[in-house]
């Protein structure tokens, strides 16, 4: 009798199963083939239109010309467009030009006229905090500096950065030049100091 119950317990476990794949494979191809009916039904649609039915009360919008074909004709015709501006280098940052007016004369010789006043360039930077004081090298050694602001004092060789924000660009006899990195712009010369006692 133990051999009915154990057989019908394995045949029902095995119906089971086979259903449940059954199931999963029913399941895995209805989605499968709704995607590609959807994707089928998309592309015989144009993207840019809609239901040729308009519902009432609804704004229908014009529909989007998607042509992908390539006009020459139109190309051709802005390739015949040429530029007609006023001569400037649109390139290049720099003012317009100033016609400088000549003097009136007797009309038998033109006085030249005083060129136009341009005011001098400032140099704006503030400058670089660090007082040079001295070298700080040994024979056979690269050239070494001493450099202080405030309490601090610092040794630096060319290349180096002090105070996590000037770079030493080049160190002569009697000036050294450094570079702020944080505000842009060229070195500036700090001399060298005599520091008194």
């Amino acid at each position: 009798m133990k051999l009915g119950t154990e057989n019908r317990k394995q045949m029902i476990a095995a119906a089971v199963l086979g259903v449940l794949l059954l199931l999963i494979a029913a399941y895995e191809f209805t989605s499968f083939s709704s995607t590609n009916a959807s994707t089928a039904t998309g592309s015989t649609r144009p993207a840019g239109r809609r239901s040729s039915v308009p519902t009432p009360g609804k704004n229908v919008p014009a529909p989007q010309n998607l042509d992908p074909t390539l006009h020459l004709d139109q190309l051709a015709l802005t390739e015949q467009i040429k530029y007609e501006g006023s001569g400037r280098n649109i390139f290049i940052a720099q003012a317009e030009p100033v016609e400088i007016p000549k003097a009136q004369g007797n009309g038998t010789t033109d006085k030249a006229v005083a060129p136009i006043y341009q005011p001098p360039i400032v140099d704006n930077r503030t400058p670089i905090p660090l007082k040079f004081f001295g070298f700080a090298s040994h024979s056979g050694e690269t050239k070494k500096i001493f450099l202080s602001k405030a309490e601090d004092v610092w040794i630096a060789g060319e290349g180096e950065i002090v105070d996590r924000r000037y770079k030493v660009v080049r160190i002569s006899p009697t000036s050294v030049e450094i570079q702020d990195l944080v505000v842009s712009g060229p070195a500036q010369s700090i001399p060298l100091t005599q520091e008194k006692p």
